[in-house]
């Protein structure tokens, strides 16, 4: 793995969130029990073995099968910023267990043999997962690495963190969605973003010119990623230093508002409006309006470039239970321990969802029907579902009708959710009609 890639890697923006099924060559990986972390002694010992160390600088620790270590200890990688959970004591989660969800049956997407939900944890190498329902935890598992006292690497969900944010602020009246995106950032005048609305940067409907093509070694992703390494630059290299520097050089193509894209880049330039109008890091401002107010368990902490910026596209981590908390405060239309901490409206406009016709263009075969909205993935279900979504298996899954939040940390191989979602979306909804009506 080139150096210049590495912090796009370990922020979890491999944001290949494909739901494609087309037929290709799957390279044979460990499954989720031969490839337990803690069993292979990966970074086990004073110091570990040479053989079971991973390393920041060459990427490493991002391959499998030690990104199944590393995504749970991210911060002894990389640079970090920290997300305060305030000095408040947590408020604790009842637990009411049905260990009978471990036997609840579903019928992968493309397959004709119903399996469980316990054997669905395995394929999609899960290293944590709790369900809520009417506020309480009802299941909760951990695997490999991940502990309850740990973080893990939110990847791509760090997207709807900031999106949350960015649609508090539309509602409190610091951002206006309809203005263009170069009233609030001068120097993007001249980019891909100038014309660009705040809303079609938040429904990721721009027209850019930005490949996320991995396989392709000139593609933009790389470029952006080669901006935000922390590491010292290599000899030679003359492009941009920060997001900041890299986000201005992006350019247009085609018209805004037409089509669905999913671009990381997006997610960033709204975390720069977010620090732009609140005169503040986004790290302060999610600890202040959200992290510090519902009484979670840990803090949370962002990867961040050479100068500091917060990774706003993908580089959050956080506990597992506090990922819970802040999909039940989603679930609960923004009210936790009786305080209204997001407003309502806000969580109004990520359900009502984005335009269902520029999601198509968008090309996802697996999400018929879905749409994106204040960077949330709406399913638009008869449930009403709607979801953050992350490489190698990161979720947050929100059934309103039966008042249900399943959070899952995972470290899958294969960073697409085109590996997860035939064993995940029908998991999630068998999961929702069981509990119905319970």
């Amino acid at each position: 793995m080139k150096q210049s890639a590495i912090p796009f890697v370990l922020g979890g923006l491999l944001t290949l969130c494909s739901s494609s099924l087309k037929a290709q060559e799957k390279p044979k990986y460990l499954d989720a029990k031969e490839s337990d972390p803690i069993k292979m002694g990966w970074m086990q010992g004073s110091p570990p073995p040479a053989d079971r160390i991973v390393y920041f600088e060459d990427g490493s620790f991002f391959q499998f099968p030690a990104i199944r270590w590393s995504t749970a200890h991210m911060r002894q990688f990389m640079p970090t910023t920290n997300v305060s959970r305030g000095l408040a004591n947590a408020v604790p989660l009842s637990k009411s267990l049905r260990k009978e969800i471990d036997q609840v049956k579903f019928t992968p997407l493309g397959e004709s043999k119903a399996i469980t939900w316990e054997e669905s944890l395995q394929k999609v190498y899960a290293d944590g997962v709790v369900i809520m329902q009417h506020g309480k935890i009802i299941y909760e598992k951990y695997y490999g690495a991940l502990k309850p006292e740990l973080q893990h690497a939110a990847m791509s969900i760090t997207k709807s963190v900031t999106g949350t944010l960015g649609i508090m602020l539309a509602k409190e009246g610091l951002i206006d969605t309809t203005k263009l995106v170069s009233h609030y950032i001068p120097e993007l005048a001249n980019s891909a973003f100038g014309d660009a609305t705040v809303r079609q940067v938040m429904d990721m409907t721009t027209a850019l010119k930005f490949s996320e093509d991995y396989a392709d070694p000139n593609a933009d992703i790389w470029k952006f990623s080669a901006a935000g390494n922390p590491l010292p630059k290599p000899k030679g290299y003359d492009g941009p230093k920060s997001y900041y520097e890299y986000l201005p050089t992006v350019q247009k193509n085609g018209t805004h508002g037409e089509a669905f894209g999913y671009k990381t880049v997006n997610a960033d330039v709204l975390g720069w409006i977010i620090a732009r109008v609140t005169g503040k890091p986004i790290a302060e401002v999610l600890s202040e309006k959200i992290w510090s107010k519902i009484g979670m368990e840990l803090d949370a902490y962002y990867a961040v470039d050479g100068i500091g910026t917060a990774f706003a596209g993908g580089g959050f981590n956080m506990g597992l239970r506090d990922m819970a908390r802040l999909g039940q405060l989603i679930l609960n239309n923004g009210v936790a321990n009786g305080k209204q901490i997001i407003p309502k409206s806000a969580i109004d406009d990520i359900r009502k969802g984005g335009s269902k016709k520029a999601f198509e263009k968008g090309g996802y075969p697996l999400l018929k029907g879905w749409s994106y909205r204040d960077m949330w993935w709406i399913t638009n279900n008869e449930h009403g579902a709607f979801c953050a979504r992350g490489v190698h298996g990161q979720v947050i899954y929100i059934d309103p009708k039966v008042d249900m939040v399943i959070v899952r940390f995972a470290s899958n191989p294969v960073a697409s959710n085109a590996a997860n979602d035939p064993y995940s979306l029908p998991a999630y909804h068998a999961v929702a009609k069981f509990l119905q009506g319970k």
